[in-house]
């Protein structure tokens, strides 16, 4: 079976509170995190809550990472999506738990844009 991307979902917890509050820190995270990938940055967006929390995109051209921090919890949620096979989203999501210095981390991986073949696709009908 065939898919355009895979899509990582990671639930990050026991970080450093300080570093999930750094929204410069956060950010410079995330994109060394999709150029560790293999990745090519397009696009940056992050946004510092207040009193605490960083959210934020990086668009990249095989797709996206995008993270949501709540420093008060020490946890992270984060999703690495990519496509094709240049990227690996692996990469880019260990970088992050281990910058975001985190005590255990949990991850699925979906594959996106599942492929059938043509006589699937009238079985389907």
């Amino acid at each position: 079976m065939n898919a355009l991307g895979r899509h990582i979902l990671a639930e990050i917890h026991g970080c450093d509170a300080n570093v999930l509050n750094d929204s410069v820190g956060v950010e410079r995270i995330m994109v060394e995190a999709a150029l560790k990938a293999g990745a090519e940055v397009r696009e940056v967006a992050f946004h510092k809550f207040s009193p605490q929390g960083v959210s934020g995109v990086v668009v990249i051209s095989e797709s996206h990472l995008a993270v949501h921090t709540w420093p008060e919890h020490r946890y992270a949620a984060v999703d690495v999506f990519t496509c094709g096979d240049s990227v690996d989203p692996w990469d880019a999501c260990d970088y992050i738990v281990e910058q975001f210095r985190a005590q255990n981390f949990t991850a699925s991986e979906t594959l996106r844009g599942v492929l059938v073949e043509a006589a699937d696709q009238k079985a389907a009908v």
